[in-house]
């Protein structure tokens, strides 16, 4: 009984602390870039994008779906890594406590 007790006080703790770290996960981001830099995303922690960057230069009528590819491009780097780093902060808590391969839902 005492061991069930104290699994149950853990498993407690560890969703405080995720509670905790999807939190900050919000106030955390991640910048990626297309095009070599000319356009830039940033994403945080909750997947969500935050910014876009287009460099001056590649604003051109004619390149118009050449920019939103590129564009298309860094979202999706951006959301990948926030999704990475989104995982990496949530393993941290629950270093020990999940079995491997076991994935915490919505990230």
């Amino acid at each position: 009984m005492k061991n069930l007790q104290g699994m149950l006080k853990q498993v407690q703790k560890m969703q405080e602390e995720m509670q905790k770290v999807q939190a900050q996960l919000v106030n955390m981001t991640v910048t990626e870039e297309a095009g070599g830099g000319m356009i830039k995303a940033t994403a945080n922690g909750a997947k969500e994008i935050v910014s876009v960057e287009i460099d001056p230069q590649v604003i051109n009528q004619e390149e118009k779906e050449i920019l939103e590819d590129l564009v298309v491009a860094a979202v999706n780097k951006a959301l990948a890594s926030a999704g990475k780093m989104a995982e990496e902060e949530l393993a941290k808590v629950t270093k020990g406590m999940l079995p491997p391969g076991m994935n915490i839902p919505g990230f």
